[in-house]
């Protein structure tokens, strides 16, 4: 059976990272103030515990919320890659 908390959680964490890039559609833009790497550093976090979420459920998961899950990880690694590197010392 679908865990809603665990589905609201990923969203949660998703949405936070997205709003922290400036993604228009995301509910959390309103609460967080973007700025260039800090936004970027947000993101990352938030893709650190998505990927951390799914090594500490790997197999305890349905259909549903794996796919929720991985859903997330895809679209913020694919939202962070194609980010421009606006760090010129080269530290992320």
């Amino acid at each position: 059976m679908t865990d809603p908390h665990f589905i609201g959680l990923v969203h949660s964490i998703r949405s936070s990272a997205e709003a922290a890039l400036g993604e228009i559609n995301s509910p959390m833009l309103s609460h967080l103030h973007r700025d260039g790497i800090l936004a970027k550093r947000t993101a990352e976090r938030s893709l650190q515990l998505l990927d951390m979420l799914q090594r500490k459920t790997l197999g305890n998961l349905n259909d549903t919320e794996r796919e929720a899950l991985y859903s997330a990880q895809r679209a913020l690694s694919e939202k962070l890659a194609s980010l421009p590197n606006k760090d010129a010392t080269g530290d992320n």
